[in-house]
């Protein structure tokens, strides 16, 4: 029998990219050109990304040679190769890569159902199963979603699917200072984050943590994505710790992000 928890997941992957996929299925040539808050990046090099991306986790998925040869290309342009692929994908028509880019996602949905689901699959990062792939794609899916969204004018409506970005986000904190050369806490933070809806919220870590981070579920979201600064953001810290995190949360693999300048977002 399935993991109810992976269904649920994969379902949410399904729907983020079909919610991506209404705001640039459209859209004129001149809209895919359009600038995104990613400098140098526009709604053409946001979607071919993800496009790049969905084809690593199908290869890790599925051709885990054809992934290791990915990860070898990937180390010998350690500092480029997330451009390069972006760049290769926006150099295609926009009625080619948005047809790529969905025959990828269906691909990629199908090998998700398919894989076992205690396996871990190789990736960027440690090995993951494939329920947690499918969050980290939900949560790039999003993130990348906003910078088109941005770039187009558009205010999302926020939805209970962020709730796989912020335990992604609660539970990279280490990883963030470690990318950084810093010692993580040896103590847990308690994280309590308003639900999109308003009702209740969603929390982490011990209930008495002295470390806390407070606020809307979908500021914790756009930060930890580094979708947004924090000074334009309504999250409260409580204690030293937490509020250094704030300034180097991050939710993605990779090098440290530049993050966004106070007041370029929103």
């Amino acid at each position: 029998m399935p993991d109810p928890s992976a269904v649920t997941v994969f379902a949410d992957l399904r729907e983020e990219g079909r919610e991506l996929d209404a705001l640039v299925g459209e859209l004129s040539d001149p809209g895919w050109a359009k600038p995104t808050p990613a400098t140098g990046w526009t709604v053409a090099h946001q979607i071919a990304h993800l496009y790049w991306t969905d084809r690593a986790a199908l290869l890790s998925l599925t051709d885990a040679p054809g992934f290791a040869a990915m990860v070898e290309e990937a180390l010998a342009a350690p500092d480029s190769f997330v451009d390069e692929g972006a760049e290769e994908g926006a150099a295609l028509s926009p009625a080619e890569l948005l047809a790529r880019w969905r025959a990828g996602r269906d691909a990629l949905d199908e090998a998700l159902a398919a894989a076992s689901p205690d396996t871990r699959f190789p990736w960027y990062g440690p090995p993951m199963k494939a329920a947690s792939m499918a969050s980290a794609r939900l949560m790039e899916t999003w993130a990348h979603g906003q910078d088109v969204a941005d770039a187009l004018g558009v205010r999302r409506t926020p939805t209970a699917r962020l709730r796989h970005v912020a335990r992604i986000g609660v539970r990279a904190r280490d990883y963030a200072y470690a990318v950084r050369g810093l010692p993580a806490p040896a103590e847990q933070f308690r994280v309590e984050l308003t639900a999109p809806d308003g009702a209740g919220a969603w929390a982490y870590g011990p209930e008495d943590a002295p470390q806390r981070i407070t606020g809307p579920a979908l500021d914790f979201c756009l930060l930890v994505t580094q979708r947004a600064h924090r000074a334009d953001l309504a999250l409260t810290a409580t204690g030293a710790d937490a509020d250094r995190w704030l300034d180097i949360a991050q939710a993605f693999a990779g090098p440290a992000g530049p993050g966004r300048a106070p007041g370029s977002s929103r």
